[in-house]
C-alpha cells in the first residue's frame, strides 16, 4: 500500500482519503434528511460520543474505553429505534432514485405483468370535472392516485368504498357536511378504494406558510410512496399536485390532466412546477427540492 503522508503515528493512504470522503458524503446526506427536526440534535450527540470513543480507544484508556464500548454496543439498536422515521425515509430515497428504478424496471415488468393493461391509464375526466367544481366552491379535497399499489395500509385508516369513479360520488364525499370529507380519497385502477384516509404529514421546512395541513399531508404522502396527490385548496380553490416530494401549485385543469395521465401511463412529464407568490407570478423551481448552494 502506498502511503501519502504521515501524521505522528498515523500513516494516510489514498484508500483513507476515499474512505473519509465517502463517510463525509454519507453523513451530509443523513444530515439533510434530518435537518429541521429534533433528530438532528440526537444525531449530533451520538456522533460526538462516538468520536470521543474513538479518541479514548486510540489513547488506550482501558476503563473509559470499556464503559463507552458497552454503550456503543447497544448504540446501534438504540439508533434504529430513535431514527426509525429517518432510516425509512433514507431507504425510500435510495429506492426511488432514477438509476435504481431503471435497473429494476425489467424485474418490475416481470412481476407486474398481470397489471400491464392498467398502465394504459383510465378515464380521469370525472376527477378533473369534480376538482373544477370543488375549486369553484372553495371546497377542500385530497385525492391520491396510486399506479401499482392498493395502499392497503393507508386505505385501512379510512373507510373502504371500492366504487367506480364518478363525479357525483367525489362531490358527495368532499361535501362539507359529509362524514367522509375530512381526509383523503385513494384511487387505484379506476376505482375509489377508500375515503377519509389519513396521510403522513411532511416535516419539510421548505413549504411556504400559505400552504396548510392538506398540502403538507399531500407532500408527505408523495415523499414516502410512489403516488401522485391532487389537492384542492379550501382557501383559494386552486388545484395543486404533489409527486416525489415536489409540489406543483396553481395548475390549470389541462395541466392537471396531462400530469396525472403521464403518471398513470409511466411516461416522462414536461410540466414545470409552479408555486404562487405574492404578486401572482409563478416560480419555476418545484417546492420540496433542496436549494442549491
Amino acid at each position: 500500500m502506498i502511503f501519502l503522508f504521515s501524521i505522528g503515528f498515523l500513516e494516510v493512504s489514498w484508500v483513507d482519503i476515499i474512505d473519509i470522503l465517502l463517510v463525509s458524503i454519507l453523513l451530509y446526506q443523513v444530515y439533510k434528511l434530518m435537518r429541521g427536526s429534533v433528530a438532528v440534535t440526537i444525531f449530533l450527540g451520538v456522533l460526538s460520543l462516538y468520536l470521543i470513543y474513538l479518541i479514548v480507544r486510540a489513547a488506550q484508556m482501558e476503563l473509559l474505553g470499556l464503559i463507552l464500548g458497552q454503550f456503543m454496543g447497544v448504540g446501534v439498536l438504540a439508533a434504529i429505534i430513535l431514527f426509525q422515521p429517518e432510516i425509512r425515509k433514507f431507504l425510500l430515497l435510495i429506492g426511488k432514485t432514477t438509476d435504481f428504478n431503471k435497473s429494476t424496471g425489467f424485474i418490475k415488468n416481470i412481476f407486474l405483468w398481470k397489471n400491464k393493461e392498467y398502465r394504459e391509464g383510465y378515464n380521469i375526466t370525472p376527477i378533473i370535472e369534480a376538482a373544477k367544481s370543488l375549486g369553484g366552491t372553495n371546497t377542500g379535497a385530497l385525492i391520491v392516485f396510486s399506479r401499482d399499489s392498493e395502499l392497503k395500509f393507508y386505505a385501512e385508516s379510512g373507510d373502504i368504498i371500492d366504487a367506480f369513479l364518478s363525479k357525483r360520488l367525489l362531490l358527495s364525499i368532499f361535501n362539507k357536511y359529509s362524514p367522509l370529507h375530512d381526509g383523503a380519497v385513494i384511487v387505484h385502477k379506476g376505482k375509489i378504494k377508500a375515503a377519509r384516509c389519513v396521510l403522513p404529514v411532511s416535516e419539510s421546512d421548505s413549504l411556504p406558510a400559505q400552504f396548510g395541513l392538506r398540502h403538507r399531508a399531500a407532500l408527505g404522502m408523495s415523499e414516502v410512496t410512489d403516488t401522485v396527490i391532487l389537492i384542492v385548496s379550501e382557501e383559494t380553490g386552486q388545484l395543486s399536485l404533489t409527486k416525489n416530494g415536489q409540489l406543483f401549485s396553481n395548475l390549470s385543469p389541462q395541466e392537471l390532466r396531462k400530469m396525472i395521465n403521464e403518471y398513470l401511463t409511466a411516461k416522462p412529464e414536461n410540466v414545470e412546477a409552479k408555486t404562487e407568490v405574492s404578486d401572482k407570478e409563478t416560480a419555476n423551481n418545484p417546492i420540496g427540492q433542496e436549494a442549491k448552494a
